[in-house]
């Protein structure tokens, strides 16, 4: 998921790449004296021919260590990820060994300046501050990132009046992700490319680049998938455009009016503690919900479903789900299943402001059960 103004890319229902598979077949033995020899030996012939060649078979990298792999291959292959078997074939390190460009070393900044403000936290806590933080991570988190970001406007899942969609989105904004555009452009990227060498943020390339460190080498989602083509319906609208050109000002100015009210330990709180939080929260959904969890649903990726980023993120932790069914609007499809921005979108939806809510249907479940 986008985080400052990161150059972003375009999605649809993605094909898995990283399976190394072959649909060649051992050929006929041809020999010209075949018509010569006795029956036994025409198959012992066969059968020598046979063994002496390479059968490739399907790897999928969800079943990482399953299947034989070339020697090559198994070289290639840095370790496992712990308690998973989810196995990295190509470490990223994005901090060395580069030229960092200075939208780099801004997103950084702000990464660091936000865990650094949070360090303050025990020394400014009160409940005003506090409570402040908890309300910021619902309004930022839930309505402005999973509800809107995500489920309304990347995969639109549901439609909302425009007064509504937009109050939703300035609440993402507030969450210091990103704008719309990008945020929306890099996330229908990851579906698109899902787990495969055009990811923006798999762990294939290892844990902590799915997590966040991919977030700090901003030219890395142009080079791998083109310039970003697949958000015209949001650059279509002015409102996005805006908030795409203006994108610092509104959490600055947001964070004065902070200060103002409840002074620094707001800030602390209201910023600092509230932001990071919600950022390794987002975060998990993309390294986690690749790596640790079940699978329900045939998606061909590495994406899981996994409780406790579900209760923490308001359903998104659901994500073999979410993958299996990109565009429904429910993530939390078993009774269960806890998912409170579903619960959210269903309220909007029986007072009459959520409209062609999205939701898979039987025979796409039939078909994309793990069993079939």
């Amino acid at each position: 998921m986008a985080f400052l103004a990161t150059p972003s890319p375009r999605a649809k229902s993605c094909s898995f790449a990283p399976l190394q598979c072959s649909n060649q077949r051992p050929r006929r033995v041809i020999f010209h004296e075949l018509n010569s020899l006795s029956k036994n030996a025409k198959y012992t012939l066969q059968i020598s021919y046979l063994r002496a060649q390479r059968v490739k078979r399907v790897i999928p990298i969800v079943r990482a260590a399953s299947a034989p792999v070339e020697e090559s291959e198994e070289k290639s292959r840095i370790g496992r990820i712990l308690l998973s078997d989810v196995v990295v074939k190509r470490k990223r390190n994005v901090y060395w060994g580069r030229k960092w460009n200075s939208l780099d070393i801004g997103t950084v900044g702000v990464v660091a300046a936000m865990h650094f403000l949070s360090l303050f936290a025990p020394f400014t806590f009160n409940w005003g501050a506090f409570w402040i933080a908890v309300g910021l991570y619902v309004i930022t988190g839930l309505l402005g990132i999973t509800l809107s970001f995500h489920r309304n406007l990347s995969h639109r899942s549901f439609k909302l009046p425009k007064w509504l969609e937009y109050f939703f989105a300035y609440c993402g904004v507030q969450a210091l992700q990103g704008n719309p555009i990008d945020w929306v452009s890099t996330h229908r990227y990851h579906h698109q490319f899902c787990d495969s060498d055009k990811d923006p943020h798999s762990p294939i390339e290892g844990f902590w680049f799915s997590h966040m460190s991919w977030l700090f080498d901003t030219n890395a989602v142009v080079k791998r998938c083109g310039n970003p083509t697949n958000v015209v319906d949001l650059e279509k609208q002015p409102f996005y455009k805006f908030l795409q050109s203006s994108y610092i000002i509104h959490p600055i100015a947001f964070a004065a009016i902070l200060y103002a009210v409840g002074g620094f330990p707001y800030i602390v709180w209201g910023m600092g503690v509230r932001i990071v939080w919600v950022y390794h929260i987002t975060w998990f959904v993309n390294s986690a919900c690749h790596v640790w969890g079940n699978q329900v649903w045939n998606t061909g990726d590495l994406s899981r479903n996994n409780w406790w980023v579900a209760l923490l993120a308001f359903g998104e932790g659901w994500h073999n789900n979410h993958h299996a069914f990109e565009h429904s609007a429910r993530h939390g499809l078993e009774w269960w299943q806890i998912d409170v921005t579903w619960y959210v979108v269903r309220l909007l939806q029986a007072i009459g402001l959520a409209t062609a809510v999205k939701l898979p249907t039987e025979s796409q479940k039939q078909r994309m059960a793990i069993n079939n």
